[in-house]
């Protein structure tokens, strides 16, 4: 009787690839983004920021009311080419630089202009605070006669003696909490495996000889 070539070549059994755990995805994430975010806290200067503060006070025909509303106006102009301008040559430098790196608060409460100044150089912060508050000083006391409120200088912006930007470590601490996040994101929107693909498949049953017997019954 001939042996059946099929009963001995049984389909070899597919080797499953071990998928990674869930969690991985987290974890990468976690250690991406606090490399990236300790490492741009590293590399990128450290920015310095100064800041000087003007008062406005009225004139004997004004009151304090009219000064408060007066300061408001005035920290919302400090921004505006006409005075950044005159405060251009004083600061030494170029235009778009106060554009970029100066900034004004006020308080409801106070009629006091803050003026803000952010450089890489601590300096320099210090400097172009002053020549926009000078500026600004200036651009009211010449209209004094018609608002009756002037603005005077009420403190100078020292030199800042630390960095204002968030340290490597800050920043590090961010790009692991942001990354931690987006792998958590990624984790809850990939698509779920199949049912039929998480079942160990089987493998293919061969049939084997038929029994003389069973094939021409029984004589």
């Amino acid at each position: 009787m001939t042996e059946n070539p099929t009963r001995n070549s049984r389909p070899a059994r597919p080797r499953r690839s071990r998928a990674l755990p869930p969690w991985s995805l987290v974890a990468a994430g976690v250690l991406t983004g606090g490399l990236l975010g300790g490492a741009y806290g590293v590399l990128k200067p450290p920015t310095y920021t100064a800041t000087a503060y003007v008062l406005a006070v009225p004139t004997e025909s004004s009151d304090s009311a009219a000064a408060l509303g007066f300061a408001q106006a005035y920290g919302r102009i400090a921004t505006d080419l006409a005075v950044l301008g005159d405060a251009r040559e004083r600061a030494g430098v170029p235009l778009d630089t106060l554009r970029a790196g100066v900034r004004t608060a006020t308080s409801p409460d106070a009629p006091m202009v803050a003026v803000s100044a952010s450089s890489v150089r601590p300096a320099k912060a210090a400097d172009m605070a002053n020549a926009v508050a000078r500026s600004l000083a200036q651009r009211a006391d010449a209209t004094k006669a018609d608002t009756h409120v002037e603005l005077v200088q009420f403190s100078r912006a020292p030199r800042p003696t630390a960095p204002s930007s968030a340290s490597p470590v800050v920043t590090g601490l961010i790009g692991t909490s942001a990354g931690g996040l987006l792998g958590a994101l990624v984790l809850l929107v990939r698509p779920g495996r199949r049912p039929e693909d998480e079942a160990e498949p089987r493998p293919a049953t061969v049939p084997g000889p038929a029994v003389a017997s069973d094939a021409h019954g029984p004589r």
